[in-house]
């Protein structure tokens, strides 16, 4: 239990109240999943970051909305496990690790593999610190006893594990095939690490002579230089130009070897001359016919992009000076007739932006079909993964329904070694957990697996398989959602959920929920080019933690991409110092309260019974919002219920008991304030961690911190309607008066009559009841309630739900002024009903809308054809 005794300081300053508090959750463990059995277990895994590099916007977006959900759920009384991590990134690492090298003037083959890694790892230490510490900013609440790393120990032995088992199943199998070719890391690429770009380039038309003839056949290409490596011209097997050529021979240009012309199917006949060149090592199209046919593969160009032995004279150049040469030479025998421009869609790597070449090379595969059907088959089960929105769905589906075979290997020396020996004598292909015994007799494989081989068992490597005994793969897997990008649904997504339903024989996550990318305030991507991108800790130093979440997770709404405005994180600290300001004074009334002093069993004032109300339904709203990822919708319940209910309206209410002489409201005013502001501030702490933990410190209340405390609940003793009801009333007259007063410049402090002509007794009863209220907040001179008022000819009216209101302001008023001010309520009222009434004239809507839906409808009409004849009879009179 807690006495509150320390007030708040005057200024909110986001670094004080920040500083020091994520020290006190670690220190308290209150992160740390702790296995209760009592408890119903909740568990996320975090995406793990790239150790290339400190946080982006999208890690923090993506992060609060991880730290959201696990807040709210183990205040909920879930044992919940968020498991943290990184990952080793063996692309981008391993460029990022040799660019630090070559501004030392190094290279890694002057390390050598093992002091390369040394030096691989040490970045890793680094930038692994680096993250945590961002982390820390952004309050994130990870399990650190259970933190992971892609290429720790264990995670070591599941991908090896998984490799094995794939080989000794025929789904993994090494061959020669064309792959994605990245010429400046050296390195091979799946398809979807190829970004396609268009660009404006060249279509060369050339004659390839017949031999012993004076025919020629004409051919296209857009990659001249490639035309060394041909080893056939193909046409299809219908086409009658060229029937009597199939079977006969050409000789190549500048090579001058003699390759033959063959049909095949593949060929579109209608596309240019129906005749193309074969490049069985350089296109993968090419490589199948070449496949079909027999032909030769020749390889014309080395690992880094320049031509070999194999491309004769051009040997040595790089690719694209090959191509300049040969354009020349082509054009110099008249065998180049025609150069056409040519806008086409050119790949490149994501990693190094180097222009892909298709390239034939030895690698490790897995071999997709069997796996992708297992899971589309699961996906129309009730062990489906849930896609939020479900529109993402059909994205993931499209993909596995259409899926290649997936290259594995990377010629890299940062990731996991390919669990793979060949014998120094036999060749023999050794694929193991552990090394052959002889291990003097055998190589191991020089190259790696793709960082998305081991990201893909993520979800339950982490939590300690292929040891079937862990504890916590048996509690926590599978997990309960994966939240991450849009963009990482086939990298990622799909390769998890594949590799579970193989391994694990059930789907990864039941939920996964899909964001959008951050872009600037114009809607352009984040870019180094553009200079537009926003570093997290800047925006933290500037406006605190509190402010840049509450932003980023209230800003879109699922699926969507967030537009970053400096304006609307300065808006959302307006909002935090506005929950400050207003907990200062609630607390400064409550010097010396103790958390047994709140007692909710007293006479409660409208103000009390309404305040109470509110707060269920928003419990009810953020609650129901919150747990179907609605974040945004749960935030602007909050918003309005803390800044326009209980700051502008309750808190202002709550002076009159707490100025006034009666220890009995006090004690029930305080009462209500210090339990209305321990259940919002409960409500807000998954946005705003740390403002509501120093907040909730002061409240009277009991544990030890909020991250622990549980979350509130709808109390049905507090739900009141018909004080809700009233207390609408009194706003709407209250907010009128105001409203009057602006119109004609009388300020607050200048008192004038008020007159109410209520509808009837009960609520003249209740007005007067209330009337305490109204004196305080319309300032009358003279205050009338009745059902029956004669109306005053020089007067301000305004109509509220069930009630009138008089301003007699004569000398203050423009009657032309006031007629046009009414007649456009007028026109207001009138589109009301309109619209209402179109709504219940639709027997299609009545007939389906559910029956308290077209209930609310017809009180709505009731309310506006009132409000409709108020405001005409006031007209009337006006005008006579």
């Amino acid at each position: 239990m807690s006495e509150q005794n320390n007030a708040l300081p005057p200024k909110y300053d986001p670094k004080a109240v920040e500083e020091g508090r994520y020290k006190y959750w670690v220190d308290g463990k209150f992160f740390e999943a702790t296995g209760d059995p009592e408890k119903e277990p909740f568990s996320i895994v975090i995406p793990p970051p790239n150790v290339t590099g400190k946080l982006h916007l999208g890690h923090a977006w993506d992060t609060a909305m991880q730290d959201t959900i696990s807040r709210m759920k183990r205040m909920q009384g879930y044992d919940v496990l968020w498991l943290p991590g990184m990952d080793h990134a063996g692309i981008a690492t391993q460029a990022k690790v040799e660019a630090k090298l070559k501004e030392q003037g190094k290279s890694r083959y002057d390390l050598g593999r093992e002091k390369f890694l040394d030096t691989a790892w040490e970045w890793k230490e680094e930038y692994a610190d680096f993250i945590r510490q961002q982390w820390e900013k952004l309050g994130l609440g990870v399990d650190y006893s259970r933190e992971r790393f892609t290429l720790d120990e264990g995670l070591s032995k599941a991908v090896r594990e998984v490799f094995v088992t794939l080989y000794e199943k025929g789904l993994i199998y090494r061959g020669e095939y064309i792959i994605n070719w990245d010429p400046q890391t050296k390195t091979a690429l799946s398809d979807i690490e190829v970004i396609y770009e268009e660009v404006q380039g060249k279509f060369y038309h050339m004659r390839y002579p017949i031999k012993d003839s004076d025919e020629t056949i004409e051919i296209a290409t857009t990659r001249p230089e490639t035309m060394l490596g041909d080893t056939a011209v193909a046409v299809h097997p219908k086409d009658e130009r060229y029937q009597h050529l199939i079977g006969k021979t050409v000789v190549l240009p500048i090579v001058g070897r003699e390759i033959e012309i063959v049909a095949d199917d593949y060929v579109d006949m209608e596309f240019g001359s129906g005749a193309v060149k074969i490049t069985p090592a350089h296109d993968p199209n090419d490589f199948e016919i070449g496949n079909r046919h027999n032909l030769k593969r020749v390889l014309v160009m080395h690992e880094d992009g320049t031509m070999n032995e194999n491309a004769g004279k051009y040997e040595g150049l790089d690719r694209f000076e090959c191509r300049k040469q040969i354009v020349k030479d082509l054009q110099d025998l008249s065998v180049l007739f025609e150069i056409e421009d040519h806008t086409h869609q050119v790949g490149h790597s994501e990693r190094s932006g180097a222009v892909v070449e298709p390239y034939l090379s030895t690698q490790w595969f897995v071999k997709m079909q069997p796996l992708a059907d297992a899971v589309v088959e699961m996906q129309e089960g009730d062990e489906r993964v849930n896609f939020v929105p479900e529109r993402f769905e059909r994205t993931y589906l499209n993909w596995m329904e259409n899926i290649r075979d997936w290259c594995i290997s990377r010629q890299l020396w940062w990731g996991h070694r390919i669990p793979a020996w060949y014998h120094k004598e036999t060749k023999e292909v050794y694929v193991g957990r552990e090394a052959p015994e002889d291990i003097e007799n055998w190589e191991q494989d020089v190259d790696v697996l793709d960082t998305w081989f081991s990201s893909a068992l993520w979800p339950f490597s982490t939590m300690g398989w292929p040891d079937e005994d862990s504890e916590d793969l048996k509690r926590y897997f599978p997990t309960d959602v994966l939240v991450t990008g849009y963009d990482i649904i086939f990298f990622w997504v799909a390769r998890m959920i594949f590799q579970s339903k193989e391994f694990m024989d059930e789907k990864p996550f039941k939920d996964v929920l899909l964001h959008g990318l951050i872009r600037d305030s114009e809607g352009r991507k984040m870019s180094k080019s553009l200079g537009n991108g926003v570093d997290p800790m800047d925006v933290i130093e500037k406006y605190g933690a509190d402010s840049l979440r509450y932003f980023l997770l209230t800003g879109s709404t699922p699926g969507q991409d967030l537009r970053f405005y400096w304006e609307k994180v300065e808006s959302t600290w307006n909002f935090a110092n506005k929950i400050w300001n207003a907990s200062r004074f609630c607390l400064m009334n409550m010097e010396g309260f103790r958390y047994e002093d709140i007692d909710l069993s007293g006479e409660k004032s409208l103000a009390d019974k309404w305040i109470l109300t509110r707060l269920n339904e928003t419990i009810e709203q953020v609650t129901k919002n919150s747990n179907k990822y609605e974040f945004g919708e749960a935030g602007r319940h909050l918003y309005n219920f803390i800044w326009d209910e209980f700051c502008d309206w309750y808190i202002e209410m709550a002076k009159l008991p707490l100025y006034g002489d009666d220890e009995e409201q006090k004690k029930t005013t305080r009462s209500v304030l210090a339990y209305v502001l321990d259940q919002t501030m409960r409500l807000l702490h998954p946005y705003m961690p740390f403002i509501t933990e120093e907040i909730w410190q002061k409240l009277p209340h009991e544990g030890e911190s909020i991250t622990v405390a549980s979350w509130p609940e709808v109390r049905t003793e507090f739900h009141d309607e018909k004080a809700a009801n009233q207390m609408a009333q009194l706003v709407s007259i209250i907010k009128s008066v105001r409203n009057i007063r602006s119109e004609v410049d009388t300020p607050m402090s200048k008192q004038i009559e008020l007159l109410i002509q209520a509808e009837n007794e009960e609520i003249v009863g209740e007005l007067e009841e209330n009337r305490g209220y109204l004196e305080r907040f319309c300032n009358p001179s003279k205050l009338t309630i009745s059902e029956s008022i004669s109306a005053p000819d020089k007067a301000m009216t305004a109509v509220v739900t069930g009630a009138e209101l008089f301003l007699p302001l004569e000398g203050l008023i423009d009657f032309d002024k006031e007629i046009a001010r009414l007649e456009k309520e007028l026109d207001k009222w009138t589109k009301e009903v309109e619209r209402v009434q179109k709504k219940l004239g639709n027997e299609g809507f009545v007939k389906k809308a559910p029956e308290a839906v077209v209930e609310e409808e017809k009180k709505k009409e009731k309310d506006y054809l009132d409000k409709q004849a108020k405001v005409k009879a006031r007209l009337t009179e006006l005008k006579g």
